[in-house]
């Protein structure tokens, strides 16, 4: 026990590496650029100012989201996707597969629950002890069930799932913003030091490596956004853009999508005020989910979904 609990510490430990280098790397571009470019280097003053005012609103804003993208615990299912007492000791004597699949969609009719397994069975976690929701699923890394799960991100040491997708984008999306204000701001100075028009100083090499660290990571940061911003228009997850969900009658990689701009609402909330702030305002529980609705002319889909609301859309549908 004593090992395996030692083991479990270092791996936990590990896990933190890439945060701690985002960290140093977010750490020294700011003394570099207020320091070295900023103090050292800009001989204007209004320009200074400028360039730091809009330097401290983006970092603030990156490191906000970032944090919140950490700090934020994965939601995970309620007990009422639990099985009952009586089913749970039913289910755990039972050896034979179809039997304990016959105990588990026995309790499954009364949960919103619309998506098996691609052999049609419930999906049930022998790890968590609970009957998956709909676009839920377990993480290895974090040990539980994850709401919405979309992946385990490393630079984030979490899982990126209902409860904090938002704050993913943010940051994302606010660390692109940082390297393009870096970028753009220490372009001309760089080219100064480079052609040799500024003498070297300690600041040059600050400078030169500064835009060059600032260019790669928003090249590979905002491949990474764009994909994202995708799936949230197509109202998929990563694993779902892998693998289609499978409803009652198969596979359907559309099978949440709404609508773009219904898509958007579902992470980003229906008031655009806070869609810019890492602040949780994504629609609904992360438990239940409407489905596409391919069961009416999509006239009247739309017409539902804009005068009746999510939560009515739900009920229209469940009636099916």
């Amino acid at each position: 026990m004593a090992p395996s609990h030692a083991l479990r510490c270092c791996k936990r430990a590990v896990n933190w590496i890439p945060v701690l280098f985002i960290h140093l790397v977010v750490g020294w571009s700011y003394y570099a650029y207020v320091v070295e470019l900023c103090v050292y280097t800009i001989p204007n003053n209004e320009e200074r100012i400028s360039y730091l005012v809009l330097f401290h609103v983006s970092i603030t804003m990156f490191i906000w989201s970032y944090w919140k993208s950490i700090w934020s615990t994965p939601a995970s299912p309620t007990k009422a996707f639990c099985l009952p007492r009586a089913e749970k000791e039913l289910y755990e004597r039972e050896e034979r597969a179809e039997r304990q699949q016959e105990i588990l969609k026995k309790v499954a009719r009364n949960l919103p629950v619309y998506t098996r397994t691609v052999g049609g069975a419930v999906r049930y976690c022998d790890s968590c002890q609970v009957i998956k929701p709909d676009r839920c699923h377990h993480c290895s890394t974090c040990e539980m069930c994850v709401l919405k799960m979309d992946h385990h991100c490393p630079w984030v040491n979490n899982c990126v799932g209902f409860s904090n997708y938002k704050f993913f984008i943010l940051f994302l999306a606010y660390a692109s913003l940082y390297c393009v204000v870096i970028c753009a701001t220490v372009v001309q100075y760089f080219i100064k030091f480079w052609t040799k028009q500024l003498p070297d100083t300690h600041a040059k090499f600050h400078i030169l490596f500064l835009f060059f660290v600032a260019a790669l990571f928003f090249i590979s940061i905002l491949s990474l956004l764009s994909y994202h911003l995708w799936l949230v228009g197509k109202n998929r997850t990563t694993i779902e853009a892998f693998r289609a969900p499978a409803f009652s009658n198969g596979p359907d990689k559309n099978g949440f999508s709404l609508g773009f701009s219904r898509n958007v609402a579902e992470v980003f909330g229906d008031e655009g005020k806070y869609w810019i702030f890492p602040i949780f305002s994504s629609l609904g529980d992360g438990q239940s989910f409407v489905t596409r609705l391919v069961h009416i002319d999509p006239e009247q889909a739309n017409s539902v979904l804009q005068h009746n609301g999510k939560r009515q859309v739900f009920s229209f549908l469940t009636s099916f």
